[in-house]
């Protein structure tokens, strides 16, 4: 491609470079009027109360139901489950045998398998997406086998993990990776399906190269649907390692939740559910994090 035809696709596609950096020239950051941000401040007040009324309101009724069965029942009362809370909070990094270790360990095994099955799913399926984003005769070739595969119940899988790797962690980790991969790939195709045809055919009229295309054209269009796909992607993989963890046994959260209810510990359980959603809803921002850090990156 010639020089000029290159500029003329970045002048057209991006703003100019400076000279002295090599760097896109940014674009001033416009403050919010103060009455908008007054108005997002009021807002995020008024949302806050909100929170702590319905939290209020939530553990009230529990505290009603729990205390009608008089203590008879297996429903924990709020008082009790906040204690195990603090119990399980003051030594969360004690190891006295294998797997009989602190809430952290448990919590870190999860997310060590998590984040390496989550991320060889995005390192398959967003380069695959991309591939069949842009060619419509490979991705109806596909589209029978991910069709099938893609409704199967990621724990379907476990079973024929475990016959054909024999290895429990390495199990986990191909569930994970199963369930993981359709959201990624599923969300970059309808991403690079959906950029604007005529940024495109402007790309092939300045004969840009491919890398070119990806990185100025359909990077950019397709990110949000991306993120939306690693997203669903991360949060049913959360969901799924702890099933899995029930079965395939050792350290993690779905192990600690099936042993804790062999003992009947059920505030303990409570507890456990309340640490996954808060890990999860971390793991779910860091992710929406990406569309803001991407783009100038």
């Amino acid at each position: 491609m010639s020089t000029s035809q290159t500029e003329h696709l970045d002048a057209g596609s991006v703003p100019a470079r400076d000279d002295a950096t090599g760097r896109q020239p940014q674009a001033p950051a416009r403050k919010p009027p103060r009455r908008e941000r007054k108005s997002r401040s009021g807002t995020a007040i008024r949302a806050a109360i909100l929170f702590l009324l319905i939290s209020i309101l939530f553990v009230g009724m529990w505290q009603m139901a729990t205390s009608a069965e008089g203590g008879s029942g297996l429903a924990p009362t709020p008082g009790e489950t906040w204690q195990r809370l603090l119990d399980v909070l003051a030594d969360p990094f004690y190891v006295a045998g294998p797997n009989s270790v602190g809430i952290f360990w448990h919590l870190l095994a999860s997310l060590q398998r998590v984040v390496i099955g989550f991320g060889l799913a995005a390192v398959v399926a967003i380069p695959l997406g991309f591939i069949l984003g842009t060619s419509t005769a490979l991705r109806w070739a596909v589209d029978p086998f991910v069709q099938i595969l893609r409704p199967v119940s990621p724990l379907a899988w476990l079973p024929l993990g475990l016959a054909l790797l024999s290895d429990a962690e390495a199990t986990a980790l191909f569930v994970i990776f199963m369930s993981a991969l359709w959201p990624i790939l599923l969300n970059t195709i309808d991403g690079v399906r959906g950029v604007n045809p005529l940024y495109l055919d402007l790309a092939r009229t300045v004969e840009a190269g491919r890398i070119t295309v990806v990185r100025r054209i359909l990077l950019p269009a397709a990110l949000p649907s991306m993120i939306t796909g690693l997203r669903m992607s991360l949060s049913t993989a959360w969901l799924v390692i702890i099933a899995a963890e029930m079965l395939v046994g050792g350290r993690g959260m779905g192990y600690f939740v099936w042993n804790e209810w062999n003992k009947l510990n059920i505030p303990s359980i409570l507890v456990a559910i309340l640490l996954i959603g808060v890990v999860g809803l971390v793991l779910d921002r860091a992710v929406t994090a990406l569309q803001k850090v991407v783009p100038n990156a």
